[in-house]
């Protein structure tokens, strides 16, 4: 596949806190220019998944699926099924989905939580790179 453009996926969801999907686009950018990015946006977490594989469908070489779990037993519960059904996706397709999840209870205040999801990302869209590579 050698010179062939790839393409990578962004599914990011509304009720991060911050902007997780620009970040790995901007981080992204650092790479080169022999990338296409695609971005969704879904409302909740639980919906990364079937987004992530439609991406993959469609013909994205890898996807990243960023969010934010709140600090609730459910929303830990809800992430779990995120991850569930991203992992099932993930052997669908017989690609990679890289899970970029940010606990709200990481951080102890928002500033923290803020710089955390920046960091947490912008590494991720490195490793997504690398795994194209």
């Amino acid at each position: 596949q050698g010179g062939l453009m790839k393409t990578i996926g962004i599914v990011d969801t509304t009720f991060a806190r911050t902007d997780m999907g620009a970040a790995a686009i901007d981080e992204l950018k650092n790479y080169g220019t022999g990338y296409k990015i695609i971005r969704r946006t879904v409302p909740g977490i639980k919906d990364l998944p079937v987004a992530a594989k439609i991406l993959l469908d469609e013909g994205c070489d890898i996807v990243m699926a960023l969010g934010m779990p709140g600090s609730k037993p459910t929303d830990k519960m809800c992430a779990h099924e995120a991850s569930t059904g991203i992992i099932a996706a993930q052997l669908a397709t017989n690609k990679h989905i890289i899970e970029v999840f940010v606990h709200e209870d990481e951080a102890k205040d928002a500033k923290e939580l803020a710089w955390l999801m920046e960091r947490r990302t912008r590494e991720h869209a490195a490793n997504a790179v690398r795994l194209l590579a």
